[in-house]
């Protein structure tokens, strides 16, 4: 398990990361959400070891992470901007990363690499944005470590790459326990995966919770009345969100289903019905209530 307890960093008279507190359970996909400059990026190089805290504690399983060559073997960092070294291949990239993770697993490296359609021989400079990115992915699920810090992993990937990374994570966390931390400013981006959201904002996290947790009680419906609804028809639902268009309602509500269900049918809808939940509606509801404005953090 990865614990960090006020965990901070400094660069200069620039407070990166702030104090931050957060568990990252093993097995679990966590998203570490954030605007631009939220200090994402170096709170991944803490969990990493790039970086040590200035203060405060970073901590896999226990044990301080920089400095420590047994906690980094199991893990491997995915960052924003890619680094190879120059005029390598995948195939000498991959020979390195042998030298450091006693696990790579040769077999797959191989038939990834056949499957994304990328040619080992060539040199990786020569390669889009996109093409380093799964270079990088494939040489960290390969690796065989029980740790994954991903930096804005899926920017500069298509859309059917970025369906096919998120496949092979999730076979990963479900065959090996693989504990993948994803850094993204784009909460739709982690809408499929993740089971654990943490929001970063000017360094310090403002909100974590368990998406499961958050899902729980809360329902989005679509009503249609043919009549106009009297002032107050709405009492006795815990509504946190209306919105309306000409006699189209759609609300989302704290409570029960079945509850809900039934006091929506007793107003005698002509049409009803519940919608799912987007992670980016969950997180909106769930920030305001606790006083934050995600919509004015993140878009």
């Amino acid at each position: 398990m990865i614990k960090a307890e006020n965990a901070t960093k400094r660069f200069g008279s620039v407070m990166a990361v702030d104090h931050v507190c957060a568990e990252v359970r093993d097995g679990s996909v966590y998203g570490l959400i954030g605007s631009n400059g939220a200090g994402k990026s170096t709170f991944l190089r803490m969990l990493a070891g790039v970086l040590s805290p200035d203060e405060g504690t970073v901590r896999i399983d226990g044990a301080d992470i920089f400095e420590n060559v047994a906690i980094k073997e199991r893990t491997f960092f995915i960052s924003d901007e890619q680094f190879f070294f120059p005029n390598s291949t995948p195939a000498e990239m991959k020979n390195y990363y042998k030298r450091f993770y006693r696990n790579f697993d040769e077999a797959r490296y191989r038939k990834l690499m056949n499957a994304f359609g990328l040619d080992e021989g060539r040199k990786i400079r020569t390669f889009s944005k996109g093409m380093k990115k799964q270079v990088s992915v494939i040489c960290g699920l390969c690796a065989g470590v029980d740790y994954l810090f991903c930096d804005e992993t899926f920017d500069g990937l298509d859309p059917v790459m970025r369906q096919t990374v998120k496949s092979l994570f999730a076979e990963d966390v479900d065959s090996r326990g693989l504990t993948p931390v994803i850094a993204s400013h784009n909460l739709r981006e982690l809408e499929d995966i993740c089971d654990h959201v943490g929001l970063l904002h000017r360094g310090g996290i403002l909100f974590s919770r368990d998406l499961d947790e958050m899902k729980l009680g809360m329902f989005k419906m679509q009503c249609i009345f043919p009549d106009e609804l009297p002032e107050g028809a709405w009492a006795g639902i815990n509504v946190l969100r209306l919105d309306r268009r000409g006699s189209l309602y759609t609300l989302t509500a704290r409570g029960s289903r079945e509850e809900l269900l039934a006091k929506v049918e007793a107003m005698r809808p002509s049409f009803s019905e519940l919608l799912p939940l987007t992670l980016e509606e969950i997180f909106i509801n769930e920030t305001e209530v606790a006083g934050y404005d995600v919509k004015k953090l993140l878009f």
